[in-house]
């Protein structure tokens, strides 16, 4: 459904420094830096997927999905988006697509939101019983027959939200580009949208490209996610396999039975784990209770050793989370840049 194949988009920025002297310079002679926004990344998406898109700011993900849509023309490289090539405009790609973006809206501002749905349906030729039938579905999903009739200036950020999604939907895209969509909003209703997502993709077997901030987002909603860093595209694959990959650390969380006294235990404790190479101690702050982390490849061996020699009342063994994952991917870039 999504093809792309060496996608590049560099920008010529105009770079001087402050100062009266350096303006008049500038006019005569100007210096230019490329900024190489998307540098060389190549995937596929089939039909129905949702993919999670993830990356710093500046990291190329809204420029990328820009090019996906048509609103930007790449510098070199292929595209193809449910069979067309986007920046050649073509009405039939336009009705397969949408974008949403959490920090632009498409509603318009001093007029209730069913009036701009009304607009999106004369844009896209809607048919009157295919709107009617769409949008009583979208009012019943997204809760929305309460705030439909009032202007988008008096509704909420996470109302305002339900709205702009409502109104990218009116069309029935089956490709549809989420940039930040659960930005702002409260863990309620960051929820709802999720659920709603999942529950377009399912009906209308749409393909998704999710970016997000929110790593929730991201794992309740993705199989497979990418990550992209400095234009370059990192890792591409599913969110296991990502951990396998980035993390070679797990976390063991022990729960201790009171039998001794709370310093006595933690000292014998970590005269214990300075013993293993590369655990560490990294939460030993609740009575009784402490946290390490431990190379992976160690973890049966600790927890057997843990559980022989001390009062262990509970021990669980957890992933690092995915945030934190994510943030070894990017330094590992840095590290090779």
């Amino acid at each position: 459904m999504i093809e792309v194949e060496h996608l590049t988009k560099h920008y010529q920025v105009h770079e001087r420094e402050g100062g009266f002297l350096a303006s008049l310079g500038s006019l005569f002679h100007r210096k230019y830096r490329t900024v190489k926004a998307v540098d060389d990344i190549s995937f596929h998406i089939p039909e129905g997927q949702i993919v999670g898109f993830l990356g710093p700011n500046g990291a190329g993900k809204t420029t990328t999905m820009k090019v996906l849509t048509g609103l930007l023309h790449p510098t070199s490289g292929q595209v193809k988006v449910g069979g067309y090539v986007p920046f050649e405009h073509k009405n039939a790609f336009k009705r397969r697509i949408s974008m949403v973006m959490g920090q632009k809206s498409q509603l318009i501002w001093d007029v209730p939101a069913i009036e701009s749905f009304l607009v999106n349906k004369a844009i896209y030729e809607i048919e009157h019983k295919e709107y009617q039938a769409t949008l009583e579905t979208l009012v019943e999903l997204l809760d929305l027959g309460a705030i439909l009739h009032k202007p988008v200036r008096q509704l909420s950020l996470g109302e305002r939200m339900k709205c702009e999604l409502a109104a990218a939907l009116l069309h029935r895209p089956d490709i549809l580009f989420l940039d930040e969509p659960t930005i702002g909003l409260d863990v309620h209703m960051q929820e709802v949208m999720r659920r709603f997502i999942a529950d377009y993709n399912r009906s209308y077997k749409a393909t998704i490209l999710l970016t997000s901030h929110y790593m929730a987002d991201v794992t309740a909603l993705c199989e497979r996610v990418m990550v992209i860093a400095q234009g370059q595209l990192l890792y591409d694959g599913g969110i296991a396999q990502l951990i396998e990959r980035y993390s070679r650390l797990k976390r063991i969380k022990l729960q201790f039975a009171p039998e001794l006294p709370d310093q006595e235990l933690k000292q014998q404790l970590r005269q214990a784990i300075q013993r293993v190479d590369g655990a560490e101690i990294v939460d030993a702050g609740e009575e009784l209770q402490v946290e390490l982390e431990v190379p992976r490849e160690q973890v049966s061996t600790i927890s057997a050793m843990l559980l022989s020699q001390f009062p262990v009342v509970d021990l669980t063994i957890e992933d690092p989370s995915v945030e934190s994952i994510i943030g070894q991917a990017y330094t590992s870039q840095g590290a090779r840049e």
